[in-house]
């Protein structure tokens, strides 16, 4: 099989790091790999922030809901979504730019983290690190603007720790490709039967690796999805993103 499908088909978050540095030539190497990922209407509407600063890194562990490995790891990722930039383009050709206050332009700029985010953790992984997404920077969304210094029309979406694995993680099962894959037409009676085989696959898994606080899949969408938080559409309409009409 072709190396680059194994590295994706491998893919695992790694928590547990060695605090020895990232060659700087490495990060550089994964930087312009993300730098060179597609956006939208080639708007280059992201930028990232390297934070390696060790105070900075635990106050985002705090942040994202104590999640030390930020902390332990030399090297943090924020990925901002950045309409300020595209904002000062929009200026200097005459026009304002009101795209932030779009449907579409909230949905194409998280659209382009995430691919820059593929591409950081692809990348990543392609000189032997570990890496583990983190969303747990949007529990409070506001602090990071703050520690960032991010000025408006920005966003910080997610982040990824890099570094020198200490201690790999197993690779957590996936449910089976009928809930993940629909030929022609979306196909949702395959869903239910593959929803209740995966609860089961990963109850199997917490049980195998140790995890007695490990939930089924259901009870962690039910945990997760089952509310919602109003306090990072405040944060964003202050930075300027708002759904007009």
């Amino acid at each position: 099989m072709n190396e680059t499908i194994q590295l994706l088909q491998a893919h695992h978050s790694s928590r547990s790091y060695k605090s020895e540095p990232i060659p700087e030539e490495s990060l550089e190497a994964i930087i312009e790999s993300a730098r060179r990922a597609p956006t939208s209407t080639n708007s280059h509407e992201i930028s990232l922030v390297v934070v390696r600063n060790a105070a900075s890194r635990a106050r985002i562990a705090e942040i994202a809901g104590g999640q030390r490995w930020i902390a332990h790891a030399p090297v943090f990722i924020a990925v901002v979504v950045d309409l300020y930039k595209t904002g000062l383009g929009v200026k200097k050709a005459g026009a304002e730019q009101v795209f932030q206050r779009s449907l579409e332009g909230i949905l194409a700029a998280v659209s382009d983290a995430g691919i820059a985010m593929a591409t950081l953790m692809t990348a990543a992984r392609a000189l032997g690190l570990g890496v583990v997404p983190i969303g747990g920077i949007r529990r409070d969304p506001q602090a990071m603007i703050d520690l960032l210094r991010l000025p408006p029309n920005t966003f910080p979406v997610d982040g990824v720790v890099l570094g020198n694995v200490s201690e790999e993680s197993p690779q957590k099962p996936r449910m089976a490709i009928e809930s993940f894959r629909h030929e022609e037409t979306y196909h949702p009676e395959a869903l239910e039967p593959a929803i209740d085989a995966y609860d089961l696959t990963l109850e199997k898994y917490w049980q195998k690796i140790g995890r007695t606080d490990g939930l089924s899949w259901s009870a962690n969408m039910a945990q997760h999805y089952s509310t919602f938080s109003r306090l990072i559409r405040s944060v964003a309409e202050n930075q300027g993103f708002t759904i007009e009409v």
